[in-house]
């Protein structure tokens, strides 16, 4: 390159008229902001295990003191059921918890729920009809 040419760099653009017509072309990255839960939701993360909302987190907690004073055995986190078996597409319902209540020997399917979902609502039904499961909502 000659004297007179100009290397059109990152800051030498910063530096022109370009930059002041188009600022969020030249703008720094900062730290990449947490996204919004669409439903207010907030992560929470209780013995390194990271639930979805903080209602989840709570009733995990819970179900670890009746597990651990006997009122429930074999706590089981994200238990996916096939909703679909032998169709085309897939259609899984992932329950919350599933546990066993120790008076009944029953099986628990366990949601914690802050938004009934249009989804929410096909998949409980579908559990009722393939599995003959009705799903407990807290």
């Amino acid at each position: 390159m000659s004297k007179k040419q100009t290397r059109f760099t990152t800051e030498y653009l910063a530096k022109t008229a370009c930059a002041s017509l188009n600022p969020h072309l030249f703008d720094q990255p900062e730290e990449k902001k947490k996204k919004k839960s669409k439903y207010g939701n907030k992560k929470t993360e209780i013995n390194g295990i990271e639930f979805d909302s903080i209602r989840e987190a709570k009733r995990y907690k819970h179900l670890l003191f009746l597990q651990k004073i006997g009122e429930i055995a074999f706590l089981k986190l994200q238990v996916p059921y096939e909703l679909n078996p032998g169709g085309t597409h897939s259609l899984i319902y992932i329950a919350d918890f599933v546990y066993m209540e120790a008076k009944t020997g029953e099986w628990v399917v366990e949601d914690s729920k802050g938004m009934r979902t249009a989804v929410y609502r096909k998949k409980r039904r579908l559990m009722k009809k393939v599995h003959g499961i009705t799903i407990k909502e807290t």
